[in-house]
């Protein structure tokens, strides 16, 4: 068994190297002010997140590029290594509407999204993408390797509340942005009014995500 185990560590480890020279040959050659230059450098050194690209994308390393393509093309246009505090609007952190806080039962801290606080507003969902990548990178960076719970709180929310476009970005922040950061995904107090919406949002999850949800009742936690 410990023969096979070296075995699969080799694997990895030469997967991850693949990965970083085709990347550099494939995607940076041709266009390097794509990205940040800080997470090329962190790509290049740091074996975790290389792994963790190649792990959510059961190590087929053709879409683990793509992944990490389109994972640092977005960092660079959310400017998440600078992204701090100030850059928020301060009504984000007061609204109540999305954050981190307590744990479950395995330990994994919670994310928190109020859904009835949300109100579709094109004006400012550019903040709102911002502040939630705001929390993630600060817990990247706090808790480098452990993963979070998100929650939906769904109660008392309705359909003025439903944001297509927020939740595919939430859903891409797990499937593509930070890889293996995804514990599960709980969906509390679901309004059936929600289900039309709810089988569009389940084609955006993919097998992988949809294995981590879990729907969940005031009934079930009081139990």
């Amino acid at each position: 068994a410990e023969a096979g185990q070296a075995e699969s560590e080799q694997d990895i480890e030469s997967k991850i190297e693949e990965t970083r020279q085709r990347f550099k040959s494939e995607y940076v050659e041709e266009s390097q002010d794509k990205y940040d230059s800080r997470d090329l450098e962190k790509l290049l050194k740091d074996d975790a997140l290389v792994e963790g690209y190649l792990t959510w994308r059961h190590f087929v390393v053709e879409d683990t590029l793509k992944m990490i393509d389109e994972s640092l093309r977005w960092r660079k246009e959310f400017n998440l290594n600078d992204l701090v505090e100030s850059s928020i609007p301060r009504w984000m952190f007061e609204s109540g509407a999305v954050y981190l806080h307590g744990y479950d039962k395995e330990g994994n801290k919670l994310f928190w999204f109020r859904v009835k606080l949300h109100v579709k507003d094109a004006k400012t969902i550019l903040d709102k993408k911002r502040y939630v990548a705001f929390w993630l990178e600060r817990y990247a960076k706090r808790e480098p390797g452990m993963p979070l719970t998100v929650v939906f709180d769904m109660s008392e929310s309705g359909l003025s509340n439903i944001d297509m476009d927020f939740v595919k970005y939430i859903i891409n922040c797990f499937k593509v942005y930070y890889p293996k950061f995804l514990s599960k995904m709980i969906m509390y107090e679901m309004p059936w009014i929600m289900n039309a919406a709810w089988k569009i949002v389940k084609t955006w999850l993919g097998p992988d995500a949809i294995s981590k949800l879990k729907f969940v009742t005031k009934s079930d936690i009081q139990t």
